[in-house]
């Protein structure tokens, strides 16, 4: 029972989900507009906004509103592949890029800091720990003595193989189930 003595609609608990008073009133107000039609929360959405704010271009805040969901219904789903096969995310980046360079799979730590748009320290901060679990095995370039190759050793191809087969299922299946992701 709210201080005025009023009661809250009997559904208001369910959708409000415990918000405050005043957020409880909108998302009452998005759940009216995702039964009047919208397909989903993100069409909702932009029709609020379109409805107040006619003068705007919303179509980028739809594409990101769609990529954020996608990042939330896949971040779960991802990070528990890299858990069962003990690969944080950063390191199956790494692994990921050495694979696809092709044979020998292997690439210098400035290449390997250029593709993952990361500085060079913390590109051998991952190779550190991807050497310690015998991922990957640094050695001298030959083509450059100040320059360190880092390629895939055996079981370092056997893990990102094994992890990109799992994730690349994950993530497909995540789009199949997802009317508004479609596979091209």
């Amino acid at each position: 029972m709210e201080a005025s003595g009023a009661q809250p609609p009997e559904n208001a608990a369910a959708l409000g989900r415990g918000r405050p008073a005043s957020r409880q009133v909108f998302h009452l107000r998005m759940d009216e507009d995702l039964r009047e039609g919208h397909r989903d929360a993100v069409d909702a959405t932009l029709d609020q906004w379109r409805r107040e704010r006619p003068d705007l271009d919303l179509s980028a805040i739809g594409v990101l509103g769609r990529l954020a969901q996608v990042s939330l219904v896949l971040g779960r789903d991802v990070e528990q592949v890299f858990a069962r096969h003990r690969l944080p995310g950063g390191e199956f980046d790494v692994l990921a890029a050495l694979r696809r360079s092709g044979s020998p799979y292997t690439l210098i730590r400035s290449e390997l800091s250029e593709v993952l748009m990361m500085s060079r320290a913390g590109m051998t901060n991952r190779l550190d720990r991807l050497e310690a679990a015998e991922l990957v095995v640094r050695s001298l370039d030959p083509a450059d003595r100040r320059s360190f190759r880092a390629p895939l050793t055996e079981k370092g191809r056997q893990v990102i193989d094994a992890t990109l087969t799992e994730h690349t299922a994950t993530t497909s299946s995540a789009c199949r189930r997802s009317p508004r992701f479609h596979l091209n």
